[in-house]
Order: C-alpha cells, then structure tokens, then sequence
C-alpha cells in the first residue's frame, strides 16, 4: 500500500558524488521516519543514515562527514548526498520508510558503483 521507489544510482570514479533520491508514496499528514540502507555481495545489509519524521539525523561511522541525508515533506523525498566516495561504498542503497506500530515499507534498491 505504500510505495518506495529509488533513483540516482550509477557508476562515478572514487572521489566522486552522486546524490540519491527516495519518493515515498504516503500522505503528508502522516509523515514517516525515513533512511538508507546498503547491501554490497557477500554482506549483510547495514543502515546508512536516517531521518525521523522530526528531521533527526543518524549516520553509519563510515560515512559521517561524507554523506548527509535530508528530506523534503512537502514532497514526500528523501536524499541522500554522497561525497568523496570510495570503493568499499559499492553496493545497493534501498531507501525505507517506516512508522512504529503503524508500517514498514522498503524500496527495491538502486546500483551504486564507486570504481577506477
């Protein structure tokens, strides 16, 4: 019943940026938390960074001071800037929406590539 759809993916040279983007399908009166997710081969999927429904952040050590997370309510988005990227960020960013008690949704993911 809601939708999570990613976009922005893509190949970029280690050092580089890509900016990703997450469109929730929910009502504005009924804002969710929302975050990003990475699953690389062979691992297991860890939290990147989130955002409450208050505008709160959190990031995963590995990308503080690299990454920032924002959102936009009015359009029900959510982004996530990524800098300076290396290697070991290759993997799938799946975007996720979730309310306590209420629901939990998950997007099917988009390809981040960071490769000479």
């Amino acid at each position: 019943q809601v939708r999570v759809v990613e976009s922005g993916g893509g190949l970029v040279q280690p050092g580089g940026s890509l900016r990703l983007s997450c469109e929730a399908s929910v009502s504005i009166f009924n804002i969710y938390n929302m975050g990003w997710y990475r699953q690389a081969p062979g691992k297991g999927r860890e939290l990147v960074a989130d955002i409450t429904s208050a505008s709160a952040t959190n990031y995963a050590d590995s990308v503080k001071g690299r990454f920032t997370i924002s959102r936009d309510n009015a359009r029900n988005m959510v982004y996530l800037q990524m800098n300076n990227l290396k290697p070991e960020d290759t993997a799938v960013y799946v975007c996720r929406a979730w309310k306590t008690f209420v629901g939990d949704y998950w997007g099917q993911g988009t390809q981040v590539t960071v490769s000479s």
